[in-house]
């Protein structure tokens, strides 16, 4: 006996798969697109302008402006480059910088990572007091440890030498990162922990084998931060160091004694400018996570 055709129901389309409903989405998201585009291109020109000028013989800028190599594309140059990577305070000043924003970001990270999971899993006497007084911490602004510090650096023989700005960069990059890593380690599962501790894992085999591993969003977060402002810093760097100079007080003694040297300056400050951008997206992954820290149980 033949059987007879069942027909199988199609899948009906919903009023958001259908071109209509597409159309209609795109029109009324089109404006607010188009104004993040706008704003995304002002925060740009900036450093399109600094990137154009670094690439102007010094005569052309000083005439005219950056803006004049869109007509005459043939102005561009590299020969401010080559001058630069060949100077030596600029290139000496690149090393420190890197020597001083790597050194104290690892010790940023694995201090509060320490920190971070023992007040997040570790019982001991007066813990939440404890970090109370970290959180504290992180309103006392910088400036007011500034001539104190001076003092003691004196006294100790810190003052301009690359340990003095890391340690500083370090004491004040603690109670964030404790914060941060700590709000982290407290959403990790603790099944997770009780099962290693019933296997025999110490907790130092804890930390590096499970809480290092899945607290990386965290930690990458917070090297992100660390290494912009210690890379980016100024004050800090002109009040501890005089002939130890990053690029910023390089950049900034070169300003105030060469105003018109805008082929050594520009240049030195878009290689300055785009380290910690390479640093930014090679961890841009883990971001946002970290920023979310702990905000969701």
């Amino acid at each position: 006996m033949a059987t007879a055709d069942v027909a199988v129901p199609q899948p009906k389309l919903s009023e958001r798969d259908t071109v209509a409903g597409k159309t209609v989405r795109f029109f009324e998201k089109g404006p607010m697109n188009l104004l993040l585009a706008l704003v995304g291109l002002l925060w740009l020109v900036p450093t399109i302008g600094l990137f154009l000028t670094s690439i102007l013989p010094a005569q052309a800028f000083t005439v005219k402006g950056w803006w004049q190599i869109f007509a005459k594309p043939s102005l561009a140059t590299w020969d401010n480059y080559r001058q630069v990577l060949h100077t030596h305070a600029i290139t000496h000043s690149l090393l420190i910088t890197a020597e001083i924003a790597v050194s104290n970001t690892l010790l940023v990270i694995l201090i509060a990572a320490l920190a971070g999971y023992a007040f997040a899993w570790l019982d001991f006497p007066g813990r939440d007091w404890i970090f109370v007084g970290v959180i504290a911490m992180l309103v006392v602004p910088l400036q007011m440890a500034l001539i104190p510090m001076f003092t003691l650096y004196n006294h100790l023989g810190l003052y301009d030498t690359v340990l003095g700005i890391v340690l500083f960069h370090v004491a004040f990059g603690l109670p964030f990162g404790i914060f941060l890593l700590r709000n982290f380690f407290v959403g990790i599962p603790k099944d997770i922990m009780e099962s290693a501790r019933i296997d025999g894992a110490s907790e130092l085999v804890i930390f590096f084998r499970l809480i290092l591993p899945l607290g990386l969003p965290a930690i990458a977060s917070l090297a992100i931060f660390q290494f912009l402002w210690t890379w980016n810093d100024l004050l800090v760097a002109l009040t501890f160091g005089q002939n130890v100079q990053p690029i910023t007080v390089a950049i900034f003694s070169n300003l105030r004694q060469f105003g018109a040297n805008i082929d050594i300056i520009a240049p030195a400050s878009f290689i300055s400018l785009i380290v910690p951008l390479a640093v930014f997206f090679a961890f841009q992954r883990y971001f946002v996570q970290g920023l979310l820290a702990g905000s969701v149980k």
